[in-house]
């Protein structure tokens, strides 16, 4: 009687390629959330630079996306309705001054901020041009000064 032999197919090679494939992938995808984790936190994570700094750093910063924050100076700012374009200056600690234009229209609660955080660009031109405006208003719960009222003494 003549056995019949079947071959038996290369189960080891199959699986090592699998392997090789499996770790490939696996790779690529972790690479693929580092990469997203990365570049989101670079992105939301900026630091606030000071008026002081952006003015320091201005031949080198022009073009390139920054946020900067400081003290709003109301007597700076001009609305233009027609062209949605708000203009004011950013004051910091030191003095310091630097013109922003936010083109989009003006936050209700504008003629109240204290600070803002504006997140854009600045400009060959020396303007720092806002993409995003965040203010910052005096709270409502925050406990109001005390006003000390005096009245001329008569003879």
């Amino acid at each position: 009687m003549a056995e019949n032999v079947v071959a038996q197919p290369r189960i080891a090679a199959k699986n090592a390629n699998k392997q090789i494939k499996f770790a490939i992938g696996g790779v690529l995808i972790l690479a693929a959330i580092v990469y997203l984790v990365v570049t989101s936190i670079q992105s939301t994570g900026a630091y606030y630079m000071t008026v002081a700094e952006v003015n320091a750093k201005a031949d080198t910063l022009v073009g390139k996306k920054i946020r900067m924050s400081g003290a709003v100076t109301q007597e700076s700012a001009q609305w233009d309705a027609a062209n949605l374009l708000l203009t004011f200056a950013l004051t910091d600690k030191t003095g310091e001054q630097l013109t922003v234009s936010f083109h989009g229209s003006r936050p209700s609660n504008f003629a109240r901020a204290t600070e803002a955080i504006v997140e854009g660009q600045l400009q060959p031109n020396g303007v720092f041009k806002a993409d995003n405006l965040l203010l910052k208003c005096p709270s409502r719960y925050e406990e109001a000064p005390d006003v000390t009222e005096f009245k001329a003494v008569k003879d």
